[in-house]
């Protein structure tokens, strides 16, 4: 199983409508993938901005594939990104799952 991560930052004030946007737009696109084992999608305050740390969970790089194209190392982005956020990871982290409770 592979883990796939990424962080976003957004200004404080913008957090509440980015939290929206990335479940009508990311979350449904990643747990709508065959394969997909879940997604956790979380976000902390700090110094006034908003950072949202995403997280899923594949059966295999053919299944990270289906949602991130031929380069899955590079970060997937919805056409509303620029409005909310400040700063991003514009690669991803992809991790091998070797125990999960």
């Amino acid at each position: 199983m592979i883990m796939r991560t990424w962080r976003g930052w957004t200004r404080s004030e913008d957090a509440d409508a980015y939290e929206g946007y990335l479940l009508r737009t990311g979350y449904a696109d990643y747990t709508a993938v065959p394969g997909n084992r879940g997604a956790c999608f979380t976000r902390r305050e700090e110094d006034g901005r908003t950072e949202f740390l995403l997280t899923s969970l594949w059966d295999s790089w053919e299944a990270v594939r289906a949602f991130a194209g031929d380069e899955p190392g590079r970060a997937v982005f919805y056409p509303e990104d620029d409005r909310y956020l400040v700063d991003r990871e514009l690669t991803v982290g992809h991790y091998t799952v070797f125990a999960q409770a």
